[in-house]
């Protein structure tokens, strides 16, 4: 009988998390399905149930539900509870309980497949939604000291104050990063939906330097920016997702899939 999943978004029809699911379901000879379904904005707790009734094993969480997926588990992984959200929804019996991979599809992304070990680097993380939350734990426990800004600043604030005492996760205005240099720059702002930059001072890139942005597909504005200014590596998101989709696959099905062919087969289409 083949088991029945899904990703939850408002908006979602770009999502490749069904074709990824797919793949994986393929290599791993597993029995799945996988769909990718809009709950409206105040819907997404209904959506959920309605799912647990049909009998779905479970469901990935994306845009902007993560906050609420948390809330709504019983049972939280301690990668979830850091991130204070869930993009991982195991339905066990009566029970809902919840992961996030984001953290650990960036890090092994970064580490993994562009080879960029992040012990002692200097991270600019830029934005403080449920993308920056998901992943400021896990780049922490790597060992990168961390400026996260925002336009927003009292956002920022408000994740640093979680690591009060440590001595390595600032807060910062956009104008404040004017003259800091950085060994890795990650957007995980949603300004490349817009097609827009955020406002970076030049000069924020050391020798070496790693910029990343969360979103796939295309070159971004912030990309483009990064090349300009000497960025000696830049990499879109699609590494990222695809590492969380197999963090979340194993979570389901205790299987790992082998993410090097699935990436390789995505960048060539």
């Amino acid at each position: 009988m083949t088991d029945k999943y899904a990703v939850i978004g408002n908006p979602i029809a770009h999502s490749k998390s069904p074709l990824i699911h797919r793949m994986f379901a393929e290599q791993t000879g597993q029995d799945i399905s996988y769909e990718k379904i809009e709950a409206p904005l105040d819907g997404f707790a209904t959506m959920v149930e309605r799912l647990r009734s049909e009998g779905y094993k479970g469901c990935n969480v994306t845009v902007p539900f993560k906050f609420e997926a948390f809330k709504m588990c019983v049972m939280q992984t301690g990668r979830a509870r850091e991130a204070r959200a869930a993009n991982t929804l195991l339905f066990r019996d009566s029970e809902i309980w919840g992961d996030n991979t984001d953290g650990a599809g960036l890090i092994t992304d970064i580490e993994q497949n562009l080879g960029f070990k992040l012990m002692f680097k200097d991270a600019l993380l830029m934005g403080a939604g449920g993308a920056a939350h998901g992943v400021v734990w896990p780049l922490f426990n790597a060992g990168a000291g961390i400026v996260i800004a925002n336009r927003t600043v009292e956002k920022a604030q408000h994740i640093a104050a979680e690591f009060e005492g440590a001595g390595t996760v600032f807060a910062r205005s956009y104008e404040e990063l004017a003259g800091k240099r950085f060994d890795l720059v990650i957007n995980a702002t949603s300004s490349s939906l817009a097609d827009a930059l955020p406002p970076l001072p030049d000069g924020l890139f050391k020798p070496g330097a790693l910029a990343y942005d969360m979103m796939y597909g295309r070159e971004t504005p912030f990309m483009k920016f990064a090349r300009e200014q000497g960025a000696a590596l830049v990499a879109d998101g699609l590494g990222m997702l695809v590492e969380q989709a197999a963090e979340s696959f194993y979570k389901w099905r205790d299987v790992r899939p082998d993410t090097r062919p699935i990436l390789e087969k995505l960048r060539q289409s």
